[in-house]
């Protein structure tokens, strides 16, 4: 079986996608490829980060690899928080904090429409790609559900009556962003 690193310190995210990439591909994480340092995220786009996430492990470790970069954009806040969607709140990265200051951003706001988009960018012996996926939906006014990470409490996807946190991971890859991308990065990996 083919192994590939995940370039992500995230332990749900790798483990989101370890599920989906089950029988097909080894994911590795950054730690088992003896990558033990923070990787940069300077850029100011999804994409930009992305690629350079991927690019980081290839040119320091000589391993094939993928990064994603995710954001939440919200209509109302002008895209906000989009690329700084992990430290909207502050440089601790706390999705409690990140969530609250949301809320309270759209607190007199009647349009609450917003999309998660996630950007893949896959490094394969050198080579560069790049996959995206996006989920629309809307940002409801509390916290729903126990399940998912960062900001699925708050989110209910298009066409659904709960939030991402409160269906199963298996649903929830079905139709997330992130689930999107990795269904475009699979495509890309069986042409290789």
């Amino acid at each position: 079986m083919n192994k590939i690193c995940f370039a992500t310190n995230n332990p749900n995210k790798l483990k989101e996608i370890q599920r989906q990439l089950e029988g097909q591909y080894q994911v590795v994480s950054l730690k088992e490829i003896g990558c033990n340092e923070e990787l940069p995220e300077t850029q100011e786009t999804l994409e930009g980060n992305s690629a350079q996430k991927a690019q980081y492990v290839w040119d320091n470790y000589q391993v094939s690899c993928f990064a994603d970069d995710t954001g939440l954009e919200i209509n109302a806040l002008d895209g906000a928080p989009g690329v700084y969607s992990a430290r909207y709140a502050g440089p601790q990265r706390s999705s409690d904090d990140n969530m609250n200051l949301v809320l309270e951003n759209l607190k007199t706001q009647s349009d609450r429409s917003a999309r998660f988009r996630t950007v893949i960018t896959l490094v394969w012996n050198g080579e560069i790609q790049q996959v995206d996926g996006i989920a629309e939906g809307d940002i409801i006014k509390e916290r729903t559900g126990d399940d998912g990470f960062g900001y699925d409490p708050i989110f209910k996807p298009t066409g659904y009556t709960k939030t991402f946190a409160q269906i199963s991971a298996d649903e929830k890859n079905k139709i997330s962003h992130r689930g999107k991308a990795v269904e475009k990065l699979i495509t890309l990996l069986k042409k290789l």
